[in-house]
């Protein structure tokens, strides 16, 4: 008689099996499943417009699946982007959507995670690479091209392809002057842009003194690396979270990998060995230490985005600056990630500080990061910059240069005009 061998399973074929409604699944099977959300955002109208005759015909297959969030380009930049979230409007309102968030709530990712509506164990794609964001709290998230988005819409299933998984288990804590993007920076860094391709990643290990916030900056890279999504194990600090935005424990269901779950690979990273870093022109995973690049000048500071936004980020900079002022020749942008954050900032002077030394403060949304309005950079300028991407061409202009990095360093580099590590400025 042949024995019987049972392999624990990883987060992802979890989460898939139970959605798929069969027992197990195995890396590469194709499963058909009904996500619990699909995101949309000002690409809503796009979506929308591949299916208009269908739409007519039978309209949306739930009202509750989508979640719309005008943000790219807000307020609108022009004629053309106006007639553009005027048929999202539009579209919300004869579908009955009820998710629906409109210019000024915020980034859409930072929105649907303090709105309640990404939660453990569950399963939400969106029109967006990086609504791999909400492995921070837990649930399997990944980003769809525009036409299967629209065909979600019509009718609630899709089908994925497990993927396999990478275990990535983090060691000690940080050193001062050293954060969770210096971090997610690293590790890009070690394993490439293609390194976890169609993967999903893991975090183990001592995760416990990583605030949501620092979760969030490490899940929403993840695609970064070419990952399906990024994920973290639910603990008292995701419960505790959760609670704080609504969403009580018997709400969601947690998930996590069994202990002898079978990996595609496992890597370890100490958090003490991570220093200070950059990933300069023009792909993520060109990391430089910021020693290495020290007293290069810059024309351009961003703090923002989903990757870097929230208050945290935003007091971390205000600490900085508080007091000072941005140096001559370079200009500080902050566009906070939701009004819920820009609120926060509000109520203890964060906000009045960052302004008081310079800084132009924008409407909570994507604002400079994807270069469609604001913060536009011209020929051979250079922004130093806390969002996810560097591509040529990303923030407007192909002839620009634009570096990423931590909150902290931008803050540093706003205050001196020049690659500054904080560590050597402050006591």
């Amino acid at each position: 008689m042949n024995e019987v061998i049972i392999v624990g399973k990883t987060f992802v074929e979890k989460v898939l099996a139970g959605k798929a409604g069969v027992d197990e699944v195995v890396p590469g099977q194709i499963v058909t499943l009904r996500p619990d959300h699909l995101l949309t955002h000002d690409n809503t109208a796009a979506i929308v417009g591949k299916i208009g005759p269908e739409l007519d015909r039978y309209g949306i297959v739930d009202p509750d699946l989508p979640i719309i969030v005008i943000d790219h380009v807000v307020p609108a930049a022009n004629e053309k982007t106006a007639t553009n979230h005027k048929k999202i409007r539009e579209f919300v309102e004869k579908h009955g959507i009820k998710n629906f968030y409109d210019t000024g709530e915020g980034v859409c990712h930072q929105v649907v995670v303090e709105k309640g509506l990404a939660r453990p164990g569950q399963v939400i794609v969106g029109s967006d690479s990086h609504t791999c964001s909400y492995g921070a709290v837990g649930a399997f998230s990944t980003g769809i091209d525009r036409t299967e988005a629209a065909s979600l819409l019509l009718t609630g299933e899709m089908w994925l392809r497990v993927p396999p998984t990478i275990k990535m288990t983090l060691k000690g804590s940080f050193n001062k002057g050293v954060y969770s993007k210096d971090l997610i920076l690293h590790i890009i860094g070690d394993v490439s842009a293609s390194g976890a391709a169609y993967k999903t990643v893991e975090f183990h290990g001592d995760i416990s003194g990583l605030s949501i916030g620092d979760r969030f900056t490490i899940a929403n890279m993840g695609v970064e690396m070419d990952s399906k999504g990024a994920i973290f194990q639910v603990d008292d600090k995701t419960r505790a979270y959760l609670k704080e935005v609504g969403v009580g424990e018997g709400d969601y269901h947690e998930v996590w990998a069994d202990e002898d779950a079978s990996y595609y690979d496992e890597k370890e990273y100490d958090m003490s060995d991570v220093v200070p870093s950059v990933a300069a022109p023009h792909q993520v995973d060109n990391l430089k230490t910021v020693e290495e690049l020290k007293g290069l000048s810059f024309d351009q500071c961003f703090i923002g985005t989903c990757t870097n936004g929230r208050y945290e980020d935003l007091k971390v900079a205000a600490d900085i600056l508080k007091g000072e002022s941005v140096s001559k020749g370079t200009r500080l942008i902050i566009a906070p990630a939701s009004r819920t954050e820009l609120r926060r900032a509000l109520a203890d002077g964060t906000i009045s500080a960052l302004v008081d030394a310079g800084a132009m403060l924008l409407t909570p949304g994507c604002g400079p990061c994807l270069g469609a309005h604001q913060g536009v950079m011209a020929p051979q300028e250079r922004t130093i910059s806390t969002a996810n991407r560097n591509f040529k061409g990303r923030m407007g202009c192909k002839e620009a240069e634009i570096y990423l990095a931590s909150p902290a360093t931008v803050a540093a580099t706003a205050l001196y005009g020049e690659l500054t590590d904080l560590r050597e400025v402050v006591s």
